[in-house]
């Protein structure tokens, strides 16, 4: 794991919104896609706020999420909403989107064709990741009920019920996480900074952004 520092997270942000383009731009000098995976959440909308704009051919860009809350795209807790109106915008609205959502009332129920369609995107060029205070990263959260199937089963995607979410979410597993060409994660704030330094000490059943440090660099500001 590498931990880089910051000033404060507007720096942050446009700093790693500038690292992100830069290694999409290498892939796709030797690729004919590049596949680049991002969170939901607060965290990283600053960065698809600069992401949007830069050019770059993003007709060549497949852009998924990490993980998904099982709702439609109209709700509020839809990431893909988050994207389509912060992402997937000016320069980045040519990009191919990926979705991990369809409309069905489980996410069993479209897991075997999402994880078709997510298939010829793997390994996944460029993958951008948060983490939450209790060590979630994606959506594979401490106590859920497929934890041990996220964390070192051979799924690519990954149904989650865990408690505190309120929905069903559906997740890339770990192996999938753990294969990405290139990962960074974003946190902010001295309580994520506490919990970082505790998952380095821990097992990835307590810890589960445990499973990722290892080759991940780690982008932190304090505000």
């Amino acid at each position: 794991m590498q931990l880089i520092e910051y000033p404060d997270a507007e720096m942050m942000m446009m700093d790693l919104a500038d690292t992100l383009a830069s290694e999409l731009k290498n892939c796709l000098l030797v690729h004919d896609h590049a596949s680049f995976a991002v969170p939901g959440g607060t965290t990283p909308g600053p960065i698809f706020d600069s992401l949007c704009a830069v050019d770059l051919d993003w007709a060549r860009v497949h852009v998924m999420l990490t993980d998904e809350r099982w709702v439609p795209e109209t709700s509020d807790r839809s990431n893909t909403k988050l994207l389509r109106e912060r992402l997937l915008i000016e320069r980045a609205a040519d990009a191919r989107y990926v979705p991990l959502y369809d409309d069905a009332a489980t996410p069993e129920e479209k897991l075997p064709e999402l994880s078709r369609a997510l298939e010829p995107e793997l390994p996944i060029s460029v993958m951008l990741l948060g983490m939450g205070a209790d060590m979630h990263t994606a959506s594979i959260f401490p106590g859920a009920d497929q934890l041990n199937l996220a964390l070192n089963g051979d799924e690519n995607l990954v149904a989650m019920r865990a408690p505190g979410a309120p929905e069903p979410r559906i997740t890339l597993s770990a192996k999938v996480l753990k294969s990405a060409m290139s990962r960074h994660i974003v946190i902010v704030g001295g309580e994520k900074r506490a919990a970082l330094e505790k998952a380095r000490h821990l097992q990835p059943q307590e810890a589960p952004v445990a499973a990722v440090l290892n080759g991940s660099k780690v982008h932190w500001a304090e505000r």
